[in-house]
């Protein structure tokens, strides 16, 4: 069986450079691929577009990309917790491309199972259809959305073996999924790296087939976005 897996976050990454187009796996801070991005701002890399459902907060995560002003572009379903998001987008400086969310994962999906396009209803007679193809179906209407391409996609898994057999965790299963698979290189970072055969068939979610490079991560710190308690009565 062919080993997928490389030493470090380093290495996961060799091969980047500015101008590139990334797809980043989570949901605001869960389970974001938080070594590949520190790595990219060590990096530098400059000019990129984010393929991702949001920047999660203006500290951490794809916030730390947007304070050095590394992100181009950024293609996501809503400005989330990110008071610098916001500021570059309304200023201009930011270019931003929102998306439906189901959407932005079609286009994903789409990527993934080698399909150029498709047609959905989400969008239509909104500025999200325009300059795009529309078709009636059973007497509904629909919009053309192409399938996204990038050069690499950056997702996190809970554990992972070294052919590339994926298992997430929870809601950490949100938008890693959907993405590997869906670019040219997919380098998934997990909590835990077990020797191939170790994993239970039946648990794995994403086989190693969608997964070029894995790497066990480190100081995962899991924030939380929004922490909601119950008050004392």
């Amino acid at each position: 069986m062919i080993s997928k897996t490389i030493k470090g976050v380093q290495e996961a990454l060799d091969g980047i450079s500015d101008n590139m187009t990334f797809m980043l796996g989570g949901f605001g801070l869960c389970g974001i691929p938080e070594n590949a991005i520190a790595e990219l701002v060590r990096k530098g890399v400059k000019n990129i577009t984010c393929i991702s459902n949001n920047a999660g907060v203006d500290n951490f995560g794809l916030g730390l990309l947007l304070q050095k002003k590394q992100i181009k572009k950024m293609v996501s379903s809503y400005v989330g917790e990110n008071d610098e998001f916001e500021r570059q987008m309304l200023s201009g400086e930011l270019d931003v491309e929102l998306i439906p969310q189901g959407t932005l994962a079609e286009r994903c999906r789409a990527a993934q199972g080698g399909f150029p396009a498709f047609y959905t209803p989400a969008g239509y007679g909104t500025e999200v259809a325009e300059g795009k193809e529309t078709r009636e179906f059973n007497g509904k209407m629909y919009v053309l959305e192409h399938a996204f391409k990038a050069d690499f996609a950056f997702v996190k898994a809970w554990k992972g073996d070294e052919a590339g057999n994926l298992i997430f965790k929870g809601t950490a299963r949100n938008f890693n999924p959907c993405m590997c698979g869906a670019a040219t290189i997919t380098v998934a970072e997990v909590e835990e790296l077990v020797p191939a055969g170790e994993l239970d068939p039946d648990q794995i979610h994403i086989p190693g087939i969608f997964v070029q490079r894995i790497f066990q991560g480190v100081n995962y710190e899991k924030r939380i976005e929004q922490r909601t308690v119950l008050s004392r009565s």
